[in-house]
Parts: structure tokens; sequence; C-alpha cells
């Protein structure tokens, strides 16, 4: 990601955080609310979202602009309208792309899956949950108020069941099925970043079940997340010493050796929510939405010879 480190200097004690960002780090006051809001600002190692906040004499401030993944990916143009994969006056889902962010980003009001679905779906769309911009898979969109409400409740009082597929590394070090139960909390030292925090963490629950084992000491993992945590799939995985591929935030490799001098690259975390289980916002019907295993995932699980779901 684009990382601007900035310091409160004289001149700037006592201005406002937003109108001290939109200075400093040479973006436009819009620009500077928009990173705040989303969460991209720390102020000495703590993320702020206060636009309000004053500025303090010999401040660090780290200023988050992009993503790095987003630069290895240009936007997508449209969304193919297979990627519906349900909809109807309430509600619509959605199988998002990797690489597409889940609405709009600092510096782009396009190529977003909320702007993508909205070309094909007639209405308003409100968006009730994310996923994070390198995973793919299952993301829900609200088309009424009276669903907007009902959806955003369920996601909050965890009335949604969500299962995840990921490709992991180190997987000798995961036993066939398990639980994991680790309280997680935000990284001061590397900003974006979680970490277990077992004393003050908020608390985390994932059970997990290794589903096939592979070449190269790799497997497809499904996760099965109680809570709804930033990373946490990733986080709970790579306590148990088998981070996912593709995931270098948490130590995942982006490379694998296979036989003989094959390296195989690996281009992006390798998660994808592959399905959810919740209860019409609207009508008394249950609904269960899947999403295929999205192809760059088939294709690494092919050559590390693990199987994958039909």
């Amino acid at each position: 990601m684009k990382r601007l480190r900035l310091s409160v200097g004289p001149a700037d004690v006592g201005d406002r955080l937003d109108r001290f960002l939109a200075r400093a780090g040479d973006i436009s006051r819009g620009e500077a609310r928009r990173v705040l809001e989303r969460g991209g600002v720390w102020v000495d190692g703590k993320r702020v979202k206060a636009a309000s906040r004053a500025m303090r004499l010999n401040q660090e401030v780290l200023l988050v602009l992009e993503e790095t993944a987003a630069r290895r990916a240009a936007p997508a143009a449209s969304l193919e309208r297979a990627r519906i994969l349900f909809e109807d006056a309430h509600l619509v889902a959605v199988d998002k792309p990797p690489f597409v962010a889940s609405q709009p980003t600092l510096g782009s009001d396009s190529g977003d899956l909320l702007a993508l679905t909205k070309a094909l779906v007639a209405g308003r769309l409100w968006l009730v949950h994310r996923l994070d911009l390198e995973t793919s898979g299952v993301t829900i969109f609200a088309k009424s108020r009276a669903a907007v409400g009902a959806l955003t409740k369920a996601f909050r009082e965890r009335a949604v069941s969500k299962r995840y597929l990921a490709l992991v590394a180190d997987a000798g070090a995961l036993a066939d099925e398990g639980d994991i139960d680790l309280s997680l909390s935000a990284d001061a030292s590397r900003p974006g970043r979680q970490k277990v925090n077992r004393h003050s963490g908020a608390q985390a629950f994932t059970h997990y079940r290794v589903c096939s084992r592979g070449m190269a000491d790799t497997a497809l993992v499904e996760a099965l997340p109680q809570t709804g945590r930033t990373h946490q799939i990733r986080v709970h995985l790579a306590a148990l010493g088998a981070p996912l591929l593709g995931d270098k935030l948490y130590g995942g490799p982006t490379s694998r050796a296979l036989d003989g001098d094959d390296l195989l690259a690996i281009p992006r975390v390798m998660l994808h929510a592959a399905s959810l289980s919740l209860s019409h916002p609207v009508r008394d019907e249950a609904l269960h939405i899947e999403a295929p295993l999205p192809a760059d995932m088939v294709a690494l699980a092919r050559r590390l010879a693990i199987d994958t779901p039909a």
C-alpha cells in the first residue's frame, strides 16, 4: 500500500487532523476525510477516525492511501451477469472477484463491487458487509430499506453462518479438525495488521477442517468463523503455524517450490467466501447462497495436487 509518514511541526500544532492530512499529504480535504472514515490514518501508532482531532507537536502520522494489491491488477470494467448469485426485491448476492474493492476507496469511484453491481441491478443498493480486497466470494447488498436494518442486525448479532475456503502453507501444523479461540486486536506496531491478544483483545472463534492435503505441505482448509473480526481467519490460521498462501502480511509465502526447479507464484491471499446461510430479511425463508471456488484457486490447488470441491 502507498504510505505517507508525516510529522507534526510547530506550524501544524492545533490544526484539525483532516486539514493537516490535506496539506501535508498533498491531497484534497475531501480525500482526507474519506481515508479517515475507512480507517487509513494512524497517529502515534493508534488508528484515528476523528477529523477534528487537534494536532500536537512531534506527533507521527501514517496515512495509507491505497492497497498494494490494487496496483497488481487493473480495476474491473464490468461484472459478468453470472456473478449474480441471488436477487429479489430486497437483496442481491454477488460473487466478488479478487482484487475488487467492496466499495469505493480513496482515488477511485469506479471498478468497486458496489459500482459494478449497480450496473447490473436496478434501484438503490446498500452494502451490509465487506470482504477484504483480495478475498473472493459471496457478498450481499440490501435493495430495500426494510432489508438494510434486518441484514445489518443479522451480521452484527452473528445470525449469518459463513463458510470460507483457504489454501494454506505449512499444513502439517494443523490437526485434521479443530477450534481456534484466540482474541484479536489491532497491532499498533504494524498499522493495518491484527494480532493475537489474549488479555484485552476482542473475542474471536473459528472452527476449521482440513479438506484435502497436497504437495509442499499445503492444504485446502474449510473455516467457519463464529465471530467477524478483521482478518480473523488469516490471523487464526497463521497463529497455528499455517498461514494462507499469498498472505505476506501474516507470513504466508508468495511462491512455492515444486519438484525440480519449478517455482509457483502465488499472486494473492488465497481465501474465498464460499457460502452464506441466513434468514431472508423480509420473508419467512431460509437462504443458502454459494459461490464456486474461483479459477485461480482451482488452478493453484491443481498444481499442488489438492482436491477441490466439484
